[in-house]
């Protein structure tokens, strides 16, 4: 009998050495390596690659055919779209061997920030809390909390409420139907206040 706090379908494999926390679903063909580490409540959809070296909070959400690799970290609740991609090594070539975690840069995405469905995430780059990458977007640089980004490159559009909903601001200030309010403190950042 198994013994453990998590649900792993019967096609998925996981690998010794692999931290899952508590309450966990890993779906069809998905694969958790040595070194992984994911939070309490994570939920990995089908054909999901946690690699080694890559880290994930409490209550993250990972989409089907998204790849986690070594040196990504997802932190609190985050949200990956269906397909979407991470990548770790800024200057890739099949005959120059850069597969070591010294050759990873590092992609930091902060708690509760939403990536769309097929967005590419070019690594060494933060997505702050709460941000909103649209779907298909190509991230080439950082994005500031809460921010609202789409296109190739993305570019910000405006801003997203923790509850996702994009605001609407009227003089410096917003407030969102969910309740929470924001007051913009310059073009690139704004403050929740409430």
């Amino acid at each position: 009998m198994i013994n453990r706090t998590y649900f792993a379908h019967e096609s998925a494999c996981i690998d010794d050495g692999a931290v899952i926390g508590e309450g966990c679903s890993i779906w069809h063909f998905s694969h958790v390596m040595t070194g992984a580490v994911l939070g309490r409540g994570c939920k990995l959809g089908q054909n999901v690659l946690v690699s080694s070296g890559a880290r994930l909070g409490d209550n993250v959400k990972v989409q089907n055919n998204v790849s986690v690799y070594g040196g990504v970290e997802l932190e609190d609740d985050v949200f990956c779209g269906p397909s979407m991609v991470f990548t770790n090594i800024t200057t890739p070539r099949s005959a120059v061997p850069r597969n070591t975690l010294d050759d990873y840069r590092p992609t930091l995405v902060r708690r509760g920030a939403t990536i769309g469905a097929n967005a590419t995430i070019v690594c060494g780059n933060t997505i702050g809390e709460y941000a909103f990458i649209g779907a298909g977007s190509v991230v080439t640089q950082d994005v500031p909390p809460y921010a609202l980004v789409y296109g190739n490159p993305a570019r910000r559009h405006g801003w997203a409420c923790e509850c996702g909903l994009r605001l609407l601001f009227h003089e410096r200030e917003a407030l969102c139907e969910c309740g929470c309010a924001y007051e913009q403190v310059d073009d690139t950042s704004i403050l929740r206040v409430r």
